[in-house]
């Protein structure tokens, strides 16, 4: 080739077109990056030794930086019935689900009920929710993408992705959004494990501390009267009744009462 030569474009394709292309090409490799980096740095989050509300804000940056297009995206856990975003990437994102679980109307809420996830591509518009779809507007919201927090034992909360243009998120949004939202239940999962652990071992721990107390008291009364320790228990229960305490309460004045005049028999 001579030494002047160029290399000819293909014809029929114009200058424009070609950059276009290769704009499109170099977002695309952006995403993409974003998103092994999301996924990897998701695969070693260690969900079940941090913190619920570090382990759930992790993951929301992990998803804002991975799914193309998101401005925020927020998690809610469902309580007695009632959802609360504990946190957010952006603060727009707790004041527009402020607005939504107040209303109980809008993607998250249809999301969970529906158990499966909910896009909208112009939510001021959207027809599903209209009193909340009017009032997204203030926040400058157009797209939402919802993705219910599924566990074994049910719909713990839900994931809500916004975004500030219309038509933003597709199915491949979607599944991306999936992939976050399986350790945010799992998180959340583990979260609710742990409490639950906890109460059952202060409720054991109650009831044996009771046990205790009641079984000391009935050997000190049976030690003054001789009597039977079901006669005794009644004792104390009629004590209860009459003195308007609880029984445990009732079975530990017995054992301080008989425990200070032991000591001031051996002190006078």
């Amino acid at each position: 080739m001579p030494a002047d030569a160029r290399p000819t474009r293909p014809s029929g394709v114009p200058d424009h077109d070609r950059e276009k292309d290769v704009e499109i090409e170099i977002s695309k490799s952006a995403e993409n990056d974003d998103l092994e980096a999301g996924l990897t740095a998701l695969s070693h989050l260690a969900v079940g030794r941090m913190r619920l509300e570090d382990a759930l804000l992790q993951i929301a940056h992990f998803a804002v930086r991975a799914i193309p297009g998101a401005n925020g995206v927020g998690l809610a856990l469902i309580e007695r019935g009632r959802a609360d975003t504990i946190v957010a990437t952006e603060s727009f994102v707790t004041a527009i689900d402020v607005v939504q679980y107040g209303l109980k109307q809008g993607p998250g809420v249809s999301a969970v009920a529906e158990q499966q996830t909910v896009i909208s591509h112009s939510l001021p518009s959207d027809v599903r929710w209209p009193q909340f779809g009017s009032q997204s507007a203030v926040f400058g919201v157009q797209s939402t993408l919802s993705i219910p927090l599924i566990t074994s034992d049910g719909v713990v909360g839900c994931m809500n992705v916004y975004a500030h243009d219309k038509e933003v998120f597709d199915h491949r949004a979607a599944m991306l959004g999936e992939s976050f939202a399986i350790p945010g239940a799992i998180a959340v999962q583990n979260a609710q494990i742990l409490a639950e652990s906890k109460r059952l071992a202060l409720h054991l721990r109650t009831a044996l501390n009771y046990r205790i107390t009641v079984e000391r008291a009935i050997g000190v009364l049976m030690s003054r009267s001789g009597e039977s320790a079901d006669r005794t228990l009644a004792k104390i229960r009629s004590m209860s009744q009459s003195e308007h305490k609880k029984v445990d309460v009732v079975a530990q004045d017995i054992v301080d009462t008989a425990v200070r005049r032991a000591r001031s028999r051996h002190n006078p």
